[in-house]
């Protein structure tokens, strides 16, 4: 039976997850939604649920991660991971502060972490400030994000606002020094739950974050943890094979809904680099100037090559189409990616890529697979993914913010031909 469950707060952020507990040795198990039942699991290390709960009314998403963590409770998984976005994405009355209280109220715990660090993505916490590539989270790219634009660097200020319990920030000196138990005492004297927020600036300061922090029931963060835990938990187990399948030949199609600066990076890459490219003017959908047939049928007039169909632009541009609608036309661009995947599976296309959280989300949902087998990464944070009912299809499903500029034409290259 599993060792850890993680509750995820998007598909991507669950992807992400997975990706680092298989980098550190478990066989991961990858699930859209809370299942009712699994199935061959008696060699399965971890359990990771992706919800949809980033972005959902506050009442909805505690509600699903409850019923998640019951899931995973009732199921004798004892080591619970929320993980959340290593940029801490949430509106001022979003839902981490509510969900983890929640938790931590229903597991008796007395404090858990906040630790939304991934320094090898460029997300580092000094003295409990969020930085994004050594920039203050509030005056990053992250300022414009369409739907959790971020107004502060401080995750004190971020958490304090949407949980009823404070939070204190412990510095790496302090850990250094052996201070950790001492500080986190005398800050929790007479508080019924708290939340401790530790610097993590390196990839190396995970090993000794999870020798503090560990063995807590309840650990929340980004994917910044994950693979230094699995590392430990393995090593106190017997490590089974993990099975990773072979690249397979097929077209592939594209997908990117992500307006983040690092996916209009990789787009203008991939152009650059000789890919055949699909803009999409969420405008001319939103008018019936465009349907998904005719966008279809652009896309099967290209022949056998893959093909990159994208809505991403600048902010600016992203204001304009907002002005429509930012709900209805968000769900019609994620309708119009749902359908094109939908049915380049059904006309034998063998990988679908796709950039942006709400874009993989709608994407697997339409395709209708909830159980994933997780293999190597494409980037940090960034795994294959093959549905267990479908072996021969695989999927790469990433954050708008992940993977380098060439991370298109290196998910080519690693689930197949390349360009």
């Amino acid at each position: 039976m599993a060792i850890w469950g993680c509750i995820a707060d998007d598909f991507t952020g669950a992807s992400d997850a997975a990706s680092f507990l298989r980098k550190g040795g478990m066989k991961v198990r990858l699930f859209n939604g809370v299942p009712k039942k699994i199935q061959n699991c008696e060699t399965d290390d971890a359990w990771v649920i992706a919800l949809k709960t980033r972005t959902e009314e506050r009442t909805q998403a505690v509600r699903h991660i409850l019923e998640a963590f019951d899931f995973l409770r009732e199921n004798r998984i004892g080591h619970i991971y929320i993980k959340y976005c290593s940029t801490f994405d949430s509106t001022r009355e979003g839902n981490i502060g509510p969900g983890v209280d929640s938790v931590m109220e229903k597991m008796k715990q007395k404090y858990t972490i906040l630790c939304p660090a991934l320094p090898v993505n460029g997300r580092t916490v000094k003295d409990g400030i969020l930085y994004v590539n050594q920039v203050p989270l509030a005056q990053s790219p992250m300022k414009d994000h369409p739907l959790t634009p971020m107004w502060d660097s401080r995750i004190v200020c971020l958490m304090e606002s949407q949980s009823k319990y404070s939070c204190m920030i412990l510095s790496k000196d302090d850990m250094e020094q052996g201070k950790t138990e001492e500080k986190i005492e005398a800050f929790g004297k007479n508080k019924e739950h708290f939340y401790v927020i530790p610097d993590f600036e390196e990839m190396s300061d995970a090993k000794r974050l999870t020798e503090l922090f560990g063995r807590l029931p309840l650990l929340t963060g980004g994917s910044g943890l994950l693979e230094e835990l699995a590392v430990m938990w393995m090593a106190e187990s017997n490590p089974k094979p993990i099975v990773v399948s072979p690249q397979i030949k097929g077209k592939a199609l594209l997908l990117a809904g992500s307006c983040s600066t690092m996916t209009r990076r990789q787009i203008q890459d991939y152009q650059k680099h000789g890919g055949i490219c699909l803009k999409v003017n969420p405008v001319s959908l939103y008018k019936k100037e465009m349907t998904v047939e005719d966008i279809w049928n652009e896309i099967q007039n290209m022949g056998d090559s893959d093909v990159l169909v994208y809505t991403s632009d600048t902010p600016k541009a992203v204001a304009v189409c907002q002005s429509y609608g930012q709900e209805e036309v968000a769900g019609m661009i994620e309708g119009m990616f749902a359908s094109l995947a939908k049915k380049a599976v059904q006309n034998g296309y063998k990988r679908i890529i796709t950039a942006g959280g709400e874009t993989s989300g709608a994407v697997t949902k339409a395709l209708g697979f909830n159980d994933f087998y997780i293999g190597e990464s494409i980037a940090p944070g960034v795994p294959i993914m093959v549905p267990a009912p479908c072996p021969d299809l695989k999927l790469v499903l990433k954050s708008g913010n992940f993977g380098q500029e060439d991370f298109f034409r290196k998910a080519l290259e690693q689930t197949g031909e390349g360009l």
